[in-house]
């Protein structure tokens, strides 16, 4: 069997134990924990997700950071993607509108946690460093952002695909606003 073969294996394993989890649990927190561990026991055959078969950006291209799709469904849930990233790169604070995990492969991740002010603006309430063996998981509504200083590849799931998420909400802190988070629309496939 290939690598290629074996990652394909692998990932459809993973999937196919994250949809009957949210199919016997539903979406909360428990579950959201159930799925984060199968997607660090996949994260744990780092090998099969090397920077060779999941570049970062090219240097001088202008972009930071290159998703991956590994596995959606036909209906677009079930979206799993390899973030593979130069460093350098960071969100504002954001919500995702379906659950979404992120798991760490290689690098690190530092994830910041908020609530949402009175005033409308948000508030820190916590921080996490994703890394190989760990991960972080998020119901719809959650606020987090991301700050990568260094390369990494990572796992970040969604139960719906990034091109449909097209509600997304993003605060922009030093406006004082919040406006749509855009879909993401550049995603290479790697299935």
């Amino acid at each position: 069997m290939t690598r290629i073969d074996e990652r394909r294996q692998a990932v459809a394993q993973t999937v196919a134990q994250i949809r009957a989890i949210e199919a016997r649990d539903g979406v909360n927190p428990d579950a959201l924990a159930l799925i984060r561990q199968q997607l660090i026991d996949l994260a744990s055959r780092a090998a099969l997700f090397s920077a060779e078969d999941f570049p970062p950006p090219q240097a001088g291209s202008g972009m930071r950071s290159a998703l991956y799709r590994l596995s959606e469904d036909e209906d677009h849930r079930f979206a799993l993607y390899a973030n593979a990233s130069l460093g350098g790169y960071g969100t504002p604070a954001h919500n995702h509108t379906t659950w979404a995990v992120i798991v760490g492969v290689t690098g690190e991740e530092l994830n910041r946690f908020y609530q949402p002010t009175p005033e409308g603006g948000v508030r820190e309430t916590g921080q996490f460093m994703v890394k190989a063996g760990t991960g972080v998981s998020f119901m719809p509504d959650d606020l987090h952002s991301i700050h990568i200083d260094a390369p990494l590849i990572n796992f970040h799931m969604y139960g719906l695909g990034l091109e449909q998420l097209d509600k997304r909400r993003i605060y922009k802190a030093q406006e004082n606003v919040w406006s749509v988070f855009p879909p993401h629309s550049d995603i290479r496939e790697a299935r």
